[in-house]
């Protein structure tokens, strides 16, 4: 895909991944809308970070838990650009055990709403507009926590209301990939513990112990969180460097999935 002139729809565009995703595709000559509703305190400077790039942008508040504000927000983007390319799906909640405890009913409703049910109407209301567009492109964003759910050092860190809703993210990567070829390509990017996501940036791991850290760490081949830029250039080539790629999942996490268990060395055997 040609990035230049094209239309993006980031979801959760105010900080964090949402925000950086959204400038790189600014930077890129993308017209991007950004979606925000909470975070207020951040949104001057999200403001003049979009105005630096010098590319035509929208900011949305909206309530995406809201299924019926939904429509008006992609009927915004439609009215500002004409079109719509692609659809940056990047909404969740993701309650840390470490911070809520057990889920309430309204703590689990509200991680459903958010996390799985907001991507599903999102794409509902883009999808003509993507299709339409002829070279559309979706990313969903999900968790690793749809595979290790509340086990090992995730335990502190993954609910299992939210490993549910990642794991669900994947059945509606795959089902929308078969809506919307040839003509749109729905990919899914699986994140491990990320900066601004389950890591060093956020409340919940600044609650871990040293030790709870480390182990999380130490699960992880490559021994670190991930960064920002780590998914940026994950969605570019997605973007532009993957034509012939739709219903995937790439797992970005660094090896903690696979990780843990360290491999033995050869013996000599017995010959």
């Amino acid at each position: 895909m040609e990035l230049n002139h094209k239309v993006a729809l980031v979801l959760g565009g105010i900080k964090g991944i949402g925000k950086g995703v959204g400038l790189s595709l600014a930077c890129a000559g993308v017209n991007v809308a950004l979606t925000y509703y909470d975070w207020e305190a951040s949104l001057e400077e999200m403001k003049r970070d979009f105005a630096d790039t010098g590319v035509d942008h929208l900011i949305i508040r909206v309530n995406l838990r809201d299924t019926d504000a939904i429509g008006s927000a992609v009927e915004q983007v439609i009215d500002r650009f004409g079109r719509l390319d692609i659809l940056i799906n990047n909404i969740e909640r993701g309650g840390w055990p470490v911070v809520h405890g057990s889920y309430t009913r309204e703590q689990w409703d509200m991680e459903m709403e958010t996390t799985l049910r907001a991507k599903k109407w999102v794409f509902e209301a883009a999808f003509p507009m993507l299709k339409k567009s002829g070279d559309g492109c979706v990313i969903n964003f999900s968790s690793i926590a749809g595979m290790v759910g509340r086990s090992g050092p995730a335990s502190y860190i993954f609910n299992e209301g939210y490993a549910l809703a990642s794991r669900g993210t994947s059945l509606l990567t795959e089902t929308w990939a078969r809506l919307g070829a040839p003509d749109v390509r729905v990919n899914e990017i699986m994140l491990g513990f990320f900066e601004t996501r389950h890591a060093e940036k956020t409340r919940g791991w600044g609650l871990l112990t040293e030790n709870q850290r480390q182990a999380v760490l130490a699960h992880t081949l490559l021994g670190r969180t991930g960064k920002i830029s780590d998914v940026v250039q994950a969605v570019l080539f997605i973007l532009k460097d993957a034509p012939f790629m739709t219903g995937s999942v790439i797992r970005l996490d660094g090896g903690y999935v696979i990780g843990g268990d360290p491999v033995a060395s050869m013996p000599d055997g017995v010959e």
